[in-house]
């Protein structure tokens, strides 16, 4: 799904309304009728409802919604109540907010008028609260009168808030740190696409859940608008994923590399290799210390193990590169001169394979910045928020880190996997992917090491890094998913995640 600038929203709109064609009034009713549709299956009528409305279109949108719950309340005989808040911060109203207005004088609908801070209503705690006030169009932080009462309804810590379209003072692109001045919405019903602050984990606590309303934009539109932000949903991997072939064989599948763990962090090496054998590698070798070969072979019997001239670490260099299709590197090696070393030599002597490159391996390279040059046309770099920071530099707020991210994805032609909620796949080329799967029982320790075995068995398998970078994040966190589902979130460990990575695929396929 295609992820839109808030002002290609607003030509979404005028596109339809020229192309259907369909009159602007008829839209409005035709988008905020089907938020009061999830409205009402979710939430019920059978409950008062407060509505607070601005004087534009998005205040449109709430009147809307208010007649049609109310219509749904008289349907059913409830003696429930719809008041409408107009917060009156202009005396000019949009014409298809007083066509609604005055279609409001056929219901039930108390409609109240707010001019000053001192008319905010006494809410019990009891109502749904509606929040229209503000649509994406804002360009400026809320102020003055419509600040006051959305920071009046934020303190009102009891009511359950939907906001319509985006929350109030919310921007869809970078936003103000003025936290009282924006809508700290339970729900957020948007049409038709979402906003990218919607993805930034510095909003969590504005937006809620989203949920995304489909109002019928026309198809002519989302096909030919042009974005660099996507999401990524199951037929998107659906489409990237290969069957397998009949008369296959294990060497059709690849032969990865796996350079990971060193004695005392051998877990990281366990949980990258047996991700990488459920994922569907041809055969994996994993280049280990001699003190760490027993464990290894104990725990993950399908993997070939190399053995390391040192005892505890790695030494310096690795022979035979022929014969892997690709390379991770990373989990649990140290920040030691030997590992450090070995990784530039992989990197200079590897520069036709694919990589994966996680954990103290990103930071190596981000103590040793010039390194950076040395990695291959699109190799997959996977850090968390910290582990990018070291290499690509701070940034203030999560879209400037959005920003970083693709600037440093075209700079060394790398694809950068910040990892997180919604995580972020950046490519060379300037698209940036946000994952839709994944829980916060996946914050565990391993969860990284799991996902880097992930990806290395998808580049191994032939896979375009593109395609593995997007397929293997998407899948581990259906599997953390799935595996929620099973154990729940709070007791979720990263052998979980490997565990149920097989209901994944089939859940995948079945759909």
């Amino acid at each position: 799904m295609k992820i839109l600038r808030t002002d290609q929203v607003k030509d979404a709109d005028r596109f339809t309304i020229e192309k259907e064609p369909i009159l602007s009034i008829d839209l409005m009713e035709r988008a905020a009728g089907r938020a009061a549709e999830w409205i009402l299956r979710e939430i019920g009528a059978d409950n008062d409802f407060a509505v607070f409305v601005g004087t534009g279109n998005n205040g449109g949108d709430g009147l809307v919604v208010a007649r049609h719950i109310d219509h749904a309340q008289r349907e059913a005989n409830l003696t429930n109540h719809v008041n409408v808040y107009v917060v009156k911060f202009s005396d000019k109203f949009s014409e298809d907010f007083k066509i609604n207005l005055e279609r409001l004088k056929h219901t039930n609908v108390v409609v109240h008028y707010i001019t000053s801070k001192d008319e905010f209503p006494n809410l019990t705690g009891n109502e749904i609260v509606i929040d229209a006030i503000f649509g994406s169009g804002l360009s400026r932080p809320a102020r003055g009168l419509a600040g006051e009462i959305i920071d009046a309804i934020n303190n009102a810590h009891k009511a359950l808030v939907i906001s319509i379209d985006i929350p109030s003072g919310l921007f869809g692109e970078e936003n103000h740190r003025d936290p009282q001045s924006i809508i700290r919405a339970n729900y957020t019903l948007t049409f038709e696409f979402p906003f990218l602050s919607f993805f930034f984990a510095e909003n969590e606590d504005y937006v809620g859940d989203f949920i995304i309303i489909p109002i019928g934009i026309h198809p002519g539109f989302i096909e030919t608008v042009e974005t660099n932000y996507y999401t990524v949903d199951a037929q998107d991997v659906r489409e990237r994923l290969k069957p397998r072939k009949r008369f296959s064989h294990k060497g059709n599948y690849g032969h990865g590399l796996l350079i990971a763990g060193h004695y005392g962090t051998m877990g990281a090496a366990i949980l990258a290799a047996k991700a990488a054998h459920r994922t569907g590698i041809g055969l994996l070798t994993a280049h280990l210390p001699a003190k760490c070969v027993d464990v290894m072979q104990i725990s993950s019997p399908e993997t070939i193990v190399q053995v390391d001239e040192q005892n505890d670490e790695f030494s310096t260099y690795i022979t035979d590169l022929e014969r892997f299709n690709s390379i991770g590197i990373g989990p649990g090696i140290g920040l030691k001169q030997e590992p450090a070393l070995l990784l530039r030599d992989i990197l200079i002597k590897g520069k036709d394979k694919h990589f994966v490159i996680d954990a103290d391996a990103i930071t190596i390279l981000g103590q040793n910045k010039d390194w950076l040059e040395l990695m291959p046309p699109k190799s997959i770099l996977t850090p968390h928020p910290k582990e990018f920071e070291r290499i690509a530099g701070s940034s203030s707020n999560h879209y400037q880190r959005l920003k970083l991210e693709q600037e440093f994805s075209r700079k060394y032609n790398a694809i950068v996997v910040l990892k997180g909620a919604f995580t972020s796949i950046a490519l060379p080329d300037g698209r940036c992917f946000f994952n839709t799967t994944g829980n916060p029982g996946m914050a565990t320790g391993g969860s990284g090491d799991v996902l880097t075995g992930m990806i290395l068995s998808l580049l191994a398998q032939g896979y375009e890094p593109e395609d593995a970078a997007i397929i293997g994040v998407y899948l581990h966190g259906l599997a953390g998913d799935v595996a929620a589902g099973f154990n729940g979130q709070d007791p979720l460990i990263a052998s979980d995640i490997i565990n149920f990575i097989p209901e994944a695929y089939l859940s995948l396929l079945e759909e």
